[in-house]
Protein backbone atom coordinates (compact mmCIF):
# COMPACT_ATOMS: atom_id res chain seq x y z
CA UNK A 1 0.00 0.00 0.00
CA UNK A 2 1.11 3.29 -0.52
CA UNK A 3 0.30 6.16 2.09
CA UNK A 4 -1.40 9.13 1.65
CA UNK A 5 0.73 12.42 1.89
CA UNK A 6 0.82 13.78 5.72
CA UNK A 7 -2.88 15.82 6.42
CA UNK A 8 -4.75 13.72 4.22
CA UNK A 9 -7.38 11.08 4.42
CA UNK A 10 -9.63 9.53 2.09
CA UNK A 11 -13.27 7.21 2.04
CA UNK A 12 -13.96 4.92 -1.21
CA UNK A 13 -17.13 3.22 -1.15
CA UNK A 14 -19.65 1.77 -4.08
CA UNK A 15 -22.92 3.60 -4.22
CA UNK A 16 -24.42 1.67 -6.54
CA UNK A 17 -23.91 3.41 -9.78
CA UNK A 18 -22.48 0.53 -11.77
CA UNK A 19 -21.67 -2.77 -10.90
CA UNK A 20 -20.14 -3.89 -7.69
CA UNK A 21 -17.13 -2.07 -7.74
CA UNK A 22 -16.15 1.31 -6.14
CA UNK A 23 -17.24 4.20 -8.30
CA UNK A 24 -17.12 7.07 -4.89
CA UNK A 25 -14.02 8.85 -3.38
CA UNK A 26 -13.36 11.88 -1.03
CA UNK A 27 -10.06 13.16 -0.63
CA UNK A 28 -9.84 15.79 2.19
CA UNK A 29 -7.33 17.63 3.76
CA UNK A 30 -7.36 17.99 7.45
CA UNK A 31 -7.89 21.59 7.01
CA UNK A 32 -8.01 23.58 3.24
CA UNK A 33 -4.78 23.99 1.58
CA UNK A 34 -2.80 25.37 -1.47
CA UNK A 35 -5.01 24.31 -3.99
CA UNK A 36 -4.92 24.31 -7.93
CA UNK A 37 -6.76 22.92 -11.13
CA UNK A 38 -6.43 22.59 -14.73
CA UNK A 39 -9.10 21.45 -16.30
CA UNK A 40 -10.06 20.52 -19.77
CA UNK A 41 -10.59 23.51 -22.92
CA UNK A 42 -13.38 21.40 -24.43
CA UNK A 43 -16.84 23.75 -24.82
CA UNK A 44 -18.63 20.75 -23.99
CA UNK A 45 -17.41 21.07 -20.18
CA UNK A 46 -19.17 18.69 -18.03
CA UNK A 47 -21.07 20.50 -14.29
CA UNK A 48 -18.21 19.10 -12.43
CA UNK A 49 -15.44 21.18 -14.15
CA UNK A 50 -17.92 24.31 -14.19
CA UNK A 51 -18.58 23.44 -10.48
CA UNK A 52 -14.19 22.95 -9.58
CA UNK A 53 -13.17 25.95 -12.08
CA UNK A 54 -15.05 28.31 -10.08
CA UNK A 55 -14.31 26.87 -6.71
CA UNK A 56 -10.69 27.60 -7.27
CA UNK A 57 -11.56 30.95 -8.18
CA UNK A 58 -8.96 31.52 -4.92
CA UNK A 59 -6.12 28.97 -4.86
CA UNK A 60 -7.49 26.77 -2.07
CA UNK A 61 -9.48 23.79 -1.03
CA UNK A 62 -10.51 21.26 1.62
CA UNK A 63 -11.27 17.92 -0.24
CA UNK A 64 -12.29 16.69 -3.91
CA UNK A 65 -15.48 14.13 -4.20
CA UNK A 66 -14.93 11.86 -7.58
CA UNK A 67 -18.03 9.91 -8.87
CA UNK A 68 -17.05 7.77 -11.69
CA UNK A 69 -18.37 5.23 -14.12
CA UNK A 70 -21.01 8.73 -14.96
CA UNK A 71 -19.35 11.31 -16.35
CA UNK A 72 -22.61 14.06 -15.56
CA UNK A 73 -21.19 15.41 -18.90
CA UNK A 74 -24.36 16.97 -21.44
CA UNK A 75 -26.81 16.91 -18.31
CA UNK A 76 -28.08 20.40 -18.44
CA UNK A 77 -29.34 22.73 -15.59
CA UNK A 78 -29.99 19.56 -13.43
CA UNK A 79 -27.00 18.25 -14.12
CA UNK A 80 -25.38 21.14 -12.68
CA UNK A 81 -27.39 21.20 -10.04
CA UNK A 82 -26.90 17.72 -9.11
CA UNK A 83 -22.90 18.49 -9.00
CA UNK A 84 -23.79 21.72 -6.65
CA UNK A 85 -26.01 19.61 -4.74
CA UNK A 86 -23.03 16.88 -4.30
CA UNK A 87 -20.25 19.31 -3.37
CA UNK A 88 -22.78 20.78 -0.64
CA UNK A 89 -23.78 17.38 0.47
CA UNK A 90 -19.77 16.66 1.06
CA UNK A 91 -18.99 19.70 2.65
CA UNK A 92 -21.51 19.23 5.42
CA UNK A 93 -20.44 15.78 6.40
CA UNK A 94 -16.94 17.13 6.65
CA UNK A 95 -17.49 20.50 8.34
CA UNK A 96 -16.45 23.37 5.76
CA UNK A 97 -18.05 25.38 2.83
CA UNK A 98 -19.02 24.20 -0.28
CA UNK A 99 -16.66 26.37 -2.00
CA UNK A 100 -13.75 24.37 -0.16
CA UNK A 101 -15.05 20.99 -1.63
CA UNK A 102 -13.95 20.58 -5.74
CA UNK A 103 -15.87 17.61 -7.86
CA UNK A 104 -14.65 15.34 -10.88
CA UNK A 105 -16.65 12.98 -12.58
CA UNK A 106 -15.82 10.27 -15.44
CA UNK A 107 -18.09 7.83 -17.42
CA UNK A 108 -20.83 7.73 -19.54
CA UNK A 109 -21.75 11.59 -21.49
CA UNK A 110 -25.27 12.10 -20.95
CA UNK A 111 -26.66 10.29 -17.91
CA UNK A 112 -27.74 11.91 -14.79
CA UNK A 113 -26.44 10.92 -11.84
CA UNK A 114 -29.01 8.50 -9.83
CA UNK A 115 -29.54 10.73 -7.34
CA UNK A 116 -31.01 8.60 -4.60
CA UNK A 117 -28.03 6.43 -4.81
CA UNK A 118 -25.64 9.51 -4.60
CA UNK A 119 -27.54 10.99 -1.71
CA UNK A 120 -27.26 7.74 0.10
CA UNK A 121 -23.30 7.43 -0.30
CA UNK A 122 -22.86 11.10 0.67
CA UNK A 123 -25.23 10.43 3.77
CA UNK A 124 -22.69 7.55 4.84
CA UNK A 125 -19.89 9.58 4.49
CA UNK A 126 -17.75 8.79 7.52
CA UNK A 127 -16.16 11.24 10.15
CA UNK A 128 -13.26 11.53 10.41
CA UNK A 129 -12.82 9.68 6.64
CA UNK A 130 -11.04 6.49 7.81
CA UNK A 131 -8.39 5.57 4.84
CA UNK A 132 -4.61 6.28 4.90
CA UNK A 133 -3.36 4.69 1.80
CA UNK A 134 -3.51 5.73 -1.95
CA UNK A 135 -4.51 2.43 -3.48
CA UNK A 136 -8.16 2.45 -2.94
CA UNK A 137 -8.39 6.13 -4.27
CA UNK A 138 -6.66 4.55 -7.51
CA UNK A 139 -8.51 2.04 -7.75
CA UNK A 140 -11.76 3.90 -6.83
CA UNK A 141 -11.28 6.56 -9.72
CA UNK A 142 -11.07 3.79 -12.64
CA UNK A 143 -13.93 3.53 -15.35
CA UNK A 144 -12.67 0.91 -18.19
CA UNK A 145 -8.68 1.01 -17.06
CA UNK A 146 -7.26 -2.35 -16.48
CA UNK A 147 -4.85 -1.27 -13.52
CA UNK A 148 -5.11 1.21 -11.19
CA UNK A 149 -2.36 3.98 -11.62
CA UNK A 150 -0.44 5.09 -8.98
CA UNK A 151 2.92 6.76 -8.62
CA UNK A 152 4.91 8.50 -5.12
CA UNK A 153 8.26 10.42 -4.83
CA UNK A 154 10.21 11.89 -1.89
CA UNK A 155 11.49 15.54 -1.67
CA UNK A 156 13.16 15.75 1.53
CA UNK A 157 10.95 15.17 4.71
CA UNK A 158 7.93 15.54 2.24
CA UNK A 159 5.96 13.29 -0.10
CA UNK A 160 4.30 13.59 -3.27
CA UNK A 161 1.42 10.54 -4.09
CA UNK A 162 -0.31 10.96 -7.43
CA UNK A 163 -3.30 8.42 -9.28
CA UNK A 164 -4.86 8.61 -12.29
CA UNK A 165 -7.44 6.94 -14.41
CA UNK A 166 -7.72 7.36 -17.89
CA UNK A 167 -7.10 4.88 -21.07
CA UNK A 168 -9.64 6.21 -24.03
CA UNK A 169 -10.77 10.05 -25.24
CA UNK A 170 -7.46 10.69 -24.49
CA UNK A 171 -5.65 14.11 -26.47
CA UNK A 172 -5.41 16.63 -23.21
CA UNK A 173 -4.58 19.91 -23.98
CA UNK A 174 -4.40 21.13 -20.62
CA UNK A 175 -4.06 18.42 -18.18
CA UNK A 176 -5.54 14.52 -18.52
CA UNK A 177 -8.49 13.04 -17.63
CA UNK A 178 -8.50 13.05 -13.82
CA UNK A 179 -5.53 12.98 -11.81
CA UNK A 180 -5.31 13.56 -8.14
CA UNK A 181 -1.80 15.37 -7.10
CA UNK A 182 -1.40 15.26 -3.02
CA UNK A 183 1.33 15.96 -1.09
CA UNK A 184 2.58 17.49 2.18
CA UNK A 185 5.35 19.88 1.22
CA UNK A 186 4.37 23.64 2.42
CA UNK A 187 4.67 25.93 -1.06
CA UNK A 188 3.48 29.47 -1.11
CA UNK A 189 0.49 29.50 -3.58
CA UNK A 190 2.86 31.63 -5.82
CA UNK A 191 5.30 29.40 -6.50
CA UNK A 192 3.22 26.39 -6.54
CA UNK A 193 1.09 27.30 -9.72
CA UNK A 194 3.34 27.60 -12.21
CA UNK A 195 5.34 24.80 -11.03
CA UNK A 196 2.17 22.51 -11.82
CA UNK A 197 1.57 24.36 -15.12
CA UNK A 198 5.21 23.79 -16.29
CA UNK A 199 4.85 19.65 -14.87
CA UNK A 200 1.32 19.54 -16.49
CA UNK A 201 2.88 20.69 -19.97
CA UNK A 202 5.75 18.38 -19.95
CA UNK A 203 3.59 15.28 -19.03
CA UNK A 204 0.11 15.08 -19.05
CA UNK A 205 0.32 17.61 -22.13
CA UNK A 206 2.63 14.90 -24.01
CA UNK A 207 -0.35 11.58 -23.56
CA UNK A 208 -2.70 10.69 -26.57
CA UNK A 209 -4.26 7.89 -26.95
CA UNK A 210 -6.94 8.47 -29.71
CA UNK A 211 -7.09 12.45 -30.09
CA UNK A 212 -9.94 12.75 -28.46
CA UNK A 213 -9.96 15.74 -25.42
CA UNK A 214 -12.19 14.36 -22.80
CA UNK A 215 -15.14 16.80 -21.84
CA UNK A 216 -13.94 16.20 -17.84
CA UNK A 217 -10.09 16.15 -18.30
CA UNK A 218 -9.05 17.60 -14.50
CA UNK A 219 -6.31 17.56 -12.63
CA UNK A 220 -5.49 19.17 -9.30
CA UNK A 221 -2.90 18.99 -7.00
CA UNK A 222 -2.85 19.60 -3.39
CA UNK A 223 -0.63 21.05 -1.08
CA UNK A 224 -1.70 20.15 3.03
CA UNK A 225 2.14 21.63 4.32
CA UNK A 226 2.35 18.85 7.02
CA UNK A 227 5.99 18.22 5.94
CA UNK A 228 7.30 21.81 6.04
CA UNK A 229 8.67 23.51 3.29
CA UNK A 230 11.28 22.46 0.76
CA UNK A 231 13.75 22.85 -1.90
CA UNK A 232 11.54 24.77 -5.27
CA UNK A 233 13.62 22.76 -7.71
CA UNK A 234 13.93 19.85 -5.98
CA UNK A 235 9.81 19.64 -5.36
CA UNK A 236 9.03 20.12 -8.91
CA UNK A 237 11.72 17.39 -9.84
CA UNK A 238 9.94 15.61 -7.94
CA UNK A 239 6.56 16.16 -9.00
CA UNK A 240 7.08 15.55 -12.88
CA UNK A 241 9.14 12.04 -12.01
CA UNK A 242 5.44 11.49 -11.09
CA UNK A 243 3.65 12.94 -13.38
CA UNK A 244 5.69 11.38 -15.76
CA UNK A 245 5.12 8.37 -14.58
CA UNK A 246 1.05 8.44 -14.38
CA UNK A 247 1.73 9.76 -18.20
CA UNK A 248 3.07 6.40 -19.25
CA UNK A 249 1.10 4.43 -17.25
CA UNK A 250 -2.18 5.85 -19.06
CA UNK A 251 -0.53 5.75 -22.39
CA UNK A 252 0.45 1.86 -21.42
CA UNK A 253 -2.92 1.09 -20.47
CA UNK A 254 -4.92 2.76 -23.41
CA UNK A 255 -7.79 1.08 -24.39
CA UNK A 256 -6.93 -2.60 -26.58
CA UNK A 257 -3.27 -1.26 -26.12
CA UNK A 258 -0.61 -3.67 -26.21
CA UNK A 259 2.74 -1.65 -26.40
CA UNK A 260 3.29 1.47 -25.10
CA UNK A 261 4.74 4.12 -28.24
CA UNK A 262 7.20 7.10 -26.86
CA UNK A 263 8.25 9.18 -29.64
CA UNK A 264 10.71 11.48 -29.07
CA UNK A 265 11.48 15.09 -31.58
CA UNK A 266 14.99 17.01 -31.60
CA UNK A 267 16.82 19.26 -33.11
CA UNK A 268 13.58 21.49 -33.30
CA UNK A 269 13.15 24.98 -33.90
CA UNK A 270 11.16 25.50 -30.83
CA UNK A 271 9.60 23.30 -27.93
CA UNK A 272 6.15 24.20 -29.88
CA UNK A 273 7.19 22.28 -33.08
CA UNK A 274 9.01 19.47 -31.41
CA UNK A 275 5.49 18.91 -29.69
CA UNK A 276 3.45 19.23 -32.58
CA UNK A 277 5.47 16.90 -34.49
CA UNK A 278 5.88 14.21 -32.07
CA UNK A 279 2.03 14.31 -31.27
CA UNK A 280 1.71 13.62 -35.00
CA UNK A 281 3.49 10.68 -35.28
CA UNK A 282 1.78 9.03 -31.84
CA UNK A 283 -1.61 10.07 -33.30
CA UNK A 284 -1.18 8.92 -36.51
CA UNK A 285 -3.26 5.34 -37.42
CA UNK A 286 -0.95 4.43 -39.51
CA UNK A 287 2.07 4.54 -37.20
CA UNK A 288 0.10 2.82 -34.70
CA UNK A 289 -0.82 0.40 -36.16
CA UNK A 290 2.47 -0.38 -37.89
CA UNK A 291 3.51 -0.38 -33.84
CA UNK A 292 0.91 -2.88 -33.70
CA UNK A 293 2.13 -5.15 -36.17
CA UNK A 294 5.90 -5.03 -35.36
CA UNK A 295 6.31 -3.63 -39.00
CA UNK A 296 9.19 -0.97 -39.36
CA UNK A 297 7.52 0.95 -41.84
CA UNK A 298 9.29 4.45 -41.37
CA UNK A 299 7.58 5.96 -44.47
CA UNK A 300 4.82 6.79 -41.88
CA UNK A 301 6.90 8.58 -39.77
CA UNK A 302 8.06 10.74 -42.53
CA UNK A 303 4.63 11.12 -43.56
CA UNK A 304 3.70 12.30 -40.17
CA UNK A 305 6.67 14.34 -40.23
CA UNK A 306 5.29 16.57 -43.22
CA UNK A 307 1.85 16.41 -43.10
CA UNK A 308 2.69 18.88 -39.11
CA UNK A 309 5.11 20.60 -40.53
CA UNK A 310 5.78 23.30 -44.11
CA UNK A 311 8.71 22.93 -46.45
CA UNK A 312 10.22 26.33 -45.15
CA UNK A 313 10.33 24.40 -41.59
CA UNK A 314 11.69 21.14 -41.90
CA UNK A 315 14.40 20.34 -44.67
CA UNK A 316 13.78 16.31 -45.29
CA UNK A 317 17.25 15.56 -46.62
CA UNK A 318 18.49 16.39 -43.13
CA UNK A 319 15.85 14.49 -41.27
CA UNK A 320 17.19 11.39 -39.34
CA UNK A 321 14.30 8.37 -38.21
CA UNK A 322 15.57 6.14 -35.95
CA UNK A 323 13.60 3.28 -34.42
CA UNK A 324 14.72 2.22 -31.17
CA UNK A 325 18.54 2.89 -31.36
CA UNK A 326 18.61 1.81 -35.27
CA UNK A 327 18.37 4.47 -37.70
CA UNK A 328 16.26 3.64 -40.43
CA UNK A 329 16.57 7.32 -42.61
CA UNK A 330 18.28 8.37 -44.19
CA UNK A 331 20.28 5.69 -43.84
CA UNK A 332 18.94 2.19 -45.71
CA UNK A 333 18.79 -0.77 -43.72
CA UNK A 334 19.83 -3.95 -45.10
CA UNK A 335 17.47 -7.12 -44.84
CA UNK A 336 18.84 -8.70 -41.44
CA UNK A 337 18.70 -5.19 -40.00
CA UNK A 338 14.51 -5.09 -40.85
CA UNK A 339 14.36 -8.09 -39.11
CA UNK A 340 15.91 -6.89 -36.22
CA UNK A 341 13.88 -3.76 -35.87
CA UNK A 342 10.62 -6.10 -36.15
CA UNK A 343 12.44 -8.43 -33.69
CA UNK A 344 12.38 -4.90 -31.73
CA UNK A 345 9.04 -3.56 -32.52
CA UNK A 346 7.35 -7.10 -30.90
CA UNK A 347 8.41 -5.95 -27.26
CA UNK A 348 6.25 -4.16 -25.16
CA UNK A 349 7.78 -0.28 -25.62
CA UNK A 350 8.42 1.14 -28.99
CA UNK A 351 10.26 4.09 -29.37
CA UNK A 352 10.83 6.20 -32.23
CA UNK A 353 13.30 9.20 -32.96
CA UNK A 354 12.81 12.33 -35.32
CA UNK A 355 15.65 14.59 -35.38
CA UNK A 356 14.89 17.69 -37.52
CA UNK A 357 18.01 19.33 -38.17
CA UNK A 358 16.36 22.68 -37.36
CA UNK A 359 17.28 23.87 -34.09
CA UNK A 360 17.88 22.64 -29.85
CA UNK A 361 14.56 21.77 -28.68
CA UNK A 362 13.35 18.35 -27.79
CA UNK A 363 9.89 17.30 -26.66
CA UNK A 364 8.69 13.82 -25.71
CA UNK A 365 5.22 12.08 -26.09
CA UNK A 366 3.71 9.02 -25.51
CA UNK A 367 0.86 6.94 -27.00
CA UNK A 368 -0.09 3.35 -27.44
CA UNK A 369 -0.58 1.22 -30.51
CA UNK A 370 -4.23 0.55 -32.55
CA UNK A 371 -5.85 -2.51 -31.45
CA UNK A 372 -8.59 -4.57 -32.86
CA UNK A 373 -9.55 -4.38 -28.83
CA UNK A 374 -9.66 -0.34 -29.05
CA UNK A 375 -12.72 -0.74 -31.65
CA UNK A 376 -14.44 -3.58 -30.02
CA UNK A 377 -14.76 -1.83 -26.67
CA UNK A 378 -15.77 1.27 -28.03
CA UNK A 379 -17.87 -0.34 -30.18
CA UNK A 380 -19.79 -2.04 -27.19
CA UNK A 381 -19.52 1.43 -24.92
CA UNK A 382 -22.70 2.23 -23.87
CA UNK A 383 -24.58 -0.93 -24.63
Amino acid sequence: MTALPGGFRAHVANIGIKDDTDDFVVVAADSPCTTFGVFTTSSFAGPSVIVSRDHLSTPSARAVVVISKNANVATGPEGLANAREVVAGVAERLGCSPTDVLIASTGVIGRQYPMDRVRRGVAGLPSPLPCADADPVAAGIMTTDTVAKIAEASVGDARIVGVAKGVGMIEPNMATMITLLLTDADIAAGDLEPIFRRVIDRTFNCVSIDTDTSTSDTAILMASGAAGGVDLDAFERGLREVAQSLAKQIARDGEGAEKLIEVTVDQAASAEQAKRVAKAIVNSPLVKTAVHGADPNWGRVAMAIGKSTTADEVDQSKVVICFGEQEVYPTAVDSAGLDALATYMRGSDVRIVASLAAGDSAATVWGCDLTAGYVRINADYTT
